[in-house]
């Protein structure tokens, strides 16, 4: 299994946005990411200079969203998708989009409810429980939302 670090996601990322923006062509993996990164144009100063993004620091404390995670929230989550893994994500997430009449929106549901596994499994030191998460994406895409 390969692990990237902090640098190759945050280089990888900058990467596909030059090739997108170059019209160069894509790997796989960056074809699944580019549309994240076309959706997300507030992010684009920080893509356009790596060097920069390379050396930036995101702290909660500092109030402000760290553009690699949440493009690296959403290629985790598009992969899911693709597999159906956790089994039911890909038809959990598709009613959640049908209810919020957007698959962006949805996506950023999805990915609170997986940022919510991630940080109970590190406080916890268990395991990630899959079947939590999807129980999270399934009742967020059965509720009232107010959408």
């Amino acid at each position: 299994m390969y692990t990237p670090s902090q640098l190759d996601v945050r280089r990888f990322f900058c990467t596909t946005y030059r090739q997108w923006r170059q019209g160069l062509p894509l790997d796989p993996m960056q074809k699944v990411a580019q549309p994240w990164v076309a959706a997300h144009p507030e992010y684009f100063p920080e893509l356009e200079d790596e060097a920069t993004a390379l050396a930036l620091n995101y702290r909660v404390e500092d109030g402000k969203t760290n553009p690699f995670l949440h493009l690296a929230m959403h290629l985790t989550l598009a992969e899911q998708l693709s597999i159906d893994q956790p089994a039911g994500i890909r038809q959990a997430v598709e009613l959640l989009a049908a209810r919020l009449g957007s698959l962006h929106e949805a996506h950023h549901v999805a990915m609170d409810a997986l940022g919510e596994m991630i940080w109970e499994s590190q406080r916890s030191g268990l395991p990630p429980d899959g079947h939590a998460y999807l129980d999270r994406v399934r009742q967020r895409a059965t509720r009232d939302t107010g959408a």
